[in-house]
């Protein structure tokens, strides 16, 4: 993406950075395999994100959840299948959960859970977040405009089942977001695309994407893509270095920590999957930059940044759809 594409006066008066907060991988599965994914409410993983919540009155957190989940395995378990070109394409390479085990709107205690956390705002993470062929948790990959408006105006119709009322964006499973996705989710009414995540790229103010998801666009500065959907790069992780953070923060970015909900599952122990050495970590992060910046930084979430830049008329611009990775 072009330089002159990132999107002017999106920060408030007087705040000089911002700061995001997102976890994918939300949904009621207790135990699928070996996920932990929520399922267990305040005995699960989530008790960590309410601590967290507690600790930083001012810490905001968008859930991505799916809207009904059948992956149990995150890579393929059939191998010998997975080995034949023009077949392994067109069979699920792992087990799947049937369809419906996982639907939000039968899962009413989970759904009532979320909606009681506190600051917490819900996203779409795909419909099943699976897919057939080798790349098992790439949900959305060649599939046509039309076959991705289906899927998400079908995850949208769980939702509204549910009884939720989201925010109009996605983080899309496995972070993939071709260019056919991006214009479905223009089409069907999203309005913000957290594709991108980058924490190995060095923070510069020109610094562009090359990690995960989407390519080249802005590492720290939300950015218009496909038909005025605004797109978010999650650059820190618990990996990462705080001075990773206040290099963001000094060049007036916005500094978007991502978590998953599952730590453990068939692929081994993520990262930034959701723990108390996850959330403790970030706990430290915060309260230095809350003792650093105090009332410069800017709370917030990709849903109110996205409304706020829509009414500024930041949108005006022309833009061609960005690179998926």
């Amino acid at each position: 993406m072009e330089r002159h594409q990132v999107l002017a006066n999106w920060l408030p008066d007087g705040k000089r950075a911002a700061l995001c907060f997102s976890i994918d991988d939300v949904h009621p599965g207790k135990s699928c395999d070996a996920y932990e994914a929520g399922g267990d409410l305040e005995k699960g993983a989530l008790r960590h994100v309410l601590w967290l919540l507690d600790r930083h009155p001012q810490l905001r957190v968008t859930l991505f959840v799916a809207a009904d989940w059948r992956e149990i395995a995150a890579i393929p378990t059939r191998r010998l299948l997975a080995l034949i070109p023009g077949v392994r394409e067109r069979f699920f390479l792992t087990p799947v959960l049937p369809e419906g085990t996982m639907r939000l709107d039968r899962h009413p205690e989970f759904v009532r859970f979320l909606q009681s956390m506190p600051r917490t705002e819900l996203g779409y993470h795909g419909l099943v977040h699976v897919h057939r062929g080798r790349r098992v948790v790439i949900e959305f990959q060649d599939e046509s405009v039309e076959q991705d408006v289906r899927t998400l105006s079908r995850a949208m119709e769980i939702f509204r089942a549910a009884g939720i009322t989201p925010v109009a964006g996605m983080c899309p499973p496995g972070w993939e977001a071709p260019s056919n996705l991006q214009r479905a989710m223009a089409e069907v009414g999203m309005t913000f695309l957290a594709s991108a995540r980058d924490v190995w790229t060095p923070i510069a103010e020109d610094a562009l994407t090359d990690m995960s998801g989407v390519k080249g666009v802005s590492l720290i500065q939300p950015q218009r893509i496909t038909d005025g959907l605004i797109h978010f790069t999650s650059n820190f992780a618990p990996n990462n270095p705080i001075d990773r953070a206040v290099q963001i923060i000094e060049r007036n970015g916005l500094l978007a920590f991502k978590g998953h909900i599952v730590k453990h599952g068939t692929h081994g122990s993520a990262i930034d999957g959701v723990d108390e050495h996850f959330v403790n970590y970030l706990d430290v992060v915060l309260s230095t930059l809350e003792d650093r910046y105090g009332d410069d930084l800017w709370w917030t979430s990709f849903d109110e940044i996205a409304t706020r830049s829509r009414s500024t008329g930041a949108l005006d611009e022309p833009c061609a759809a960005a690179e998926a990775g």
